[in-house]
């Protein structure tokens, strides 16, 4: 600043990163060498090619999808239900032009949008970038696949008599199943996978200190079980087994392509265990949950170590760090709990008094990508959180990330200028604060500071106050002391 009238001070435009105006710069870490895979695992391209095979159904709907949608609806494009379902006349359509029938087109339309080939907005289909990259490029292939593996527990439908308890708990538990399946590096048999499901189960139940399984029944044999079977059957209310829900799991893993057919069943099911004597990852499976093990390992063996902290315990620790090991924290912290409870316990993060944690906690959302997408919609209606949801989701639909705090009004653009500063003010350096006035849009602090003014953010005085004494212009300094004072006095 030159002018030491306040009155025609400019502000130099720049481009707007919240986030990053906050974080403080480190020292660069060591770098640890690339993890190499077990022995036997194919290349990526051959992993990519298997990829692509699993889902090359979903694909292919995809791009009849984007092909006909305009003719299908004249609106515009394809129209997807409430439940994101395709409506029926749009079923018929698809079976008819790909000689399928309806249930593999409903099939193959679920894969799609959980593999992210094919994205909803607002009702109308459009194709994922992820389709726009098939064909070449094949990590967006394997992270498309690998967005279906994570959802395997939508692949089929659980047991109509199973409750909803034991179901989340047996989803749950799974990684640990998987672990094992990996680190055995072959078949494992389905009662030692069972036992462990039971074990695992009990320990989930202690642990929210719930009576144990078969604990809150009359003694005596209920079930009709004999005594000395090693592997006792667990029944929740609403009757439906572990052993159930193992085949059910096991069955769900098989469609979308992580486990290998069993042998010597009628059509290579598990159905619930009875038919099949053991399991046995594919080479896409065995990939997948290496990947997810060493980042779990990676996180574990890091100065931080935050996988096994809260969600605002990573986000402090994360923010001493550069954005590229950041996002690495963030992955090992998320593949070591499931993806919903993930999201809920950021979001309860962002909803706190700490901009800077409100920042970072958007930043770990974007690495959990799609799964994230319709609570951050749902946050975008609290004045709190909904420049940070707004954001997030033009940068998640594809949206450049330069062009991205276009989307938002000027108050909220305002909104977010004070949060960040919040941020900067609480944890960043001096020289930070100052540099942040840059930042804003209005493009002269007397227009700034009758924005800040009106957009009543909680933190506004702080801000104010912050700057006036950290800004090396003792006139601009004046002006911005004035402004707090009267925002703290009501005027």
């Amino acid at each position: 600043m030159t002018s030491r009238t306040p009155r025609d001070s400019r502000l130099r435009l720049v481009p707007r990163q919240p986030v990053t105006a906050a974080r403080r710069a480190v020292a660069a870490r060591a770098k640890r060498p690339a993890p190499r895979p077990p022995e036997g695992t194919p290349s990526p391209a051959e992993l990519a090619r298997q990829a692509r095979a699993v889902l090359a159904g979903a694909a292919r709907l995809a791009r009849w999808a984007d092909g006909v949608g305009a003719t299908v609806d004249p609106g515009g494009g394809l129209r997807a239900g409430r439940d994101g379902a395709l409506p029926a006349p749009a079923v018929e359509r698809a079976a008819e032009d790909l000689g399928l029938t309806s249930q593999q087109v409903r099939v193959d339309w679920d894969r799609a949008r959980l593999a992210g080939l094919v994205e909803l907005h607002d009702g109308l289909a459009r194709p994922g970038w992820r389709l726009r990259a098939w064909d070449r490029d094949d990590t967006a292939v394997l992270r498309g696949w690998v967005a279906l593996f994570d959802a395997w527990s939508l692949a089929r439908p659980a047991p109509p008599d199973a409750g909803p308890a034991l179901v989340a708990e047996v989803v749950e538990a799974l990684p640990q199943l998987l672990s094992l399946l990996h680190l055995s590096a072959g078949p494992v048999r389905l009662p030692v996978l069972l036992d462990m499901l039971e074990q695992r189960v009990t320990e989930l139940r202690t642990e929210r200190c719930e009576v144990p399984y078969g604990q809150d029944a009359a003694p005596g044999p209920a079930d009709g079980a004999d005594a000395g079977e090693a592997l006792p059957e667990v029944d929740d209310a609403a009757g439906a087994s572990l052993a159930e829900l193992l085949g059910w799991a096991l069955d769900a893993l098989l469609t979308v392509g992580a486990l290998v057919p069993p042998p010597g069943t009628p059509d290579g099911a598990y159905h619930g265990t009875h038919g099949a004597p053991e399991a046995q990852l594919t080479p896409l499976g065995n990939w997948s949950v290496w990947v997810k093990l060493e980042q779990i390992c990676v996180a574990a063996q890091s100065t931080a170590g935050h996988i096994e902290q809260s969600a605002e315990a990573m986000l402090r620790g994360s923010a001493r760090l550069t954005p590229g090991p950041a996002r690495a924290e963030y992955r090992a912290w998320l593949a070591a709990r499931s993806v919903g409870a993930a999201v809920e316990e950021l979001l309860a993060v962002a909803r706190g008094e700490d901009a800077l944690l409100r920042g970072l906690a958007f930043e770990a959302l974007r690495a959990v990508g799609a799964p994230a997408e319709p609570a951050v919609r749902a946050a975008a209606d609290e004045p709190g959180l909904r420049p940070y949801a707004l954001l997030w989701l033009v940068e998640h639909e594809g949206g450049d990330p330069e062009t991205a705090p276009d989307v938002l009004t000027r108050e909220e653009s305002t909104w977010l200028w004070v949060d960040t500063a919040a941020a900067v003010a609480d944890h960043g350096e001096t020289q930070l604060l100052v540099r942040h006035l840059d930042s804003a849009i209005q493009g002269s602090v007397p227009r700034l500071l009758a924005e800040v003014r009106a957009v009543g953010h909680p933190r506004t005085v702080q801000v104010l106050v912050a700057l006036a004494a950290a800004h090396p212009d003792p006139a601009l300094a004046k002006a911005v002391r004035r402004a707090a004072f009267q925002v703290h006095t009501g005027g």
